[in-house]
């Protein structure tokens, strides 16, 4: 009797034993998948800062196309004022955006973690931005100017 309940002892020693090891297999398991994630998350939120990017590019962009094609548009439809208006406002508009872009993705808050992807470089954004700007209010200037 005792000799059998040695034997019983002994058999659930050695299954606990084996399902600690698979318990402390699991949480290595585990601690790499988490690991994986936020790695993975980082990477989305720096290509989602891309994305937010080029949409304030594209807001800018047509913005200007706006501002360029009010005057010719609505020349005979709106008083002159209203028409240059319009346009200052769709121009200035889109300068907003071309610095607002540099802005959020320059400044994104709490860094995450570091990444596998890599970010655009600071200097492409700012002469690229700066070039637009520049020629937005070159327009700018010579539509006030004219």
């Amino acid at each position: 009797m005792k000799q059998g309940a040695e034997q019983k002892a002994a058999v659930a020693q050695a299954k606990l034993a084996d399902s600690a090891g698979r318990l402390e297999e699991s949480a290595v398991v585990q601690e790499d998948s988490a690991d994986r994630r936020t790695a993975l998350a980082a990477d989305r939120t720096v290509l989602a800062a891309e994305r937010t990017y080029a949409a304030w590019m594209r807001t800018g962009l047509a913005s200007l196309a706006a501002g360029l094609g009010a005057q010719p548009l609505l020349e005979d439809l709106l008083p002159g004022w209203l028409i240059l208006a319009t346009t200052l406002a769709l121009l200035a508009f889109a300068e907003f955006c071309w610095v607002a872009a540099v802005w959020r993705q320059l400044d994104r808050g709490a860094p995450p973690p570091r990444p596998d992807v890599r970010t655009l470089p600071t200097w492409v954004l700012l002469v690229f931005n700066g070039f637009l700007f520049a020629i937005g209010l070159a327009i700018l200037i010579g539509i006030v100017t004219r």
